[in-house]
């Protein structure tokens, strides 16, 4: 089992989970990639660019949980739960 750390912008974007209803899907999500970061289902990819390196999973449409793998750690940074198009 990996140990889940969060950004200060994850936690920001934490606090948007309690009214926008996708806190069920977002802590779904989080369980999944504490076992097995790279679980697949549900669907994941690779991002490029700025975000090289990182994984990103759909919490809905617009939204993406975004994170990164420490293997020798046992360790996931959650970057984002909101969109990481800003």
């Amino acid at each position: 089992m990996y140990q889940l750390l969060f950004s200060p912008q994850a936690k920001k974007d934490a606090k948007k989970h309690q009214s926008s209803g996708l806190k069920p899907k977002v802590m779904e999500l989080l369980q999944i990639i504490e076992k097995d970061p790279l679980q697949y289902p549900p669907e994941f990819e690779y991002l490029s660019q700025n975000l090289k390196g990182k994984i990103s999973r759909r919490i809905n449409k617009q939204h993406r949980l975004v994170y990164e793998v420490f293997e020798d750690e046992k360790i996931i940074k959650i970057l984002r739960m909101w969109t990481h198009y800003d």
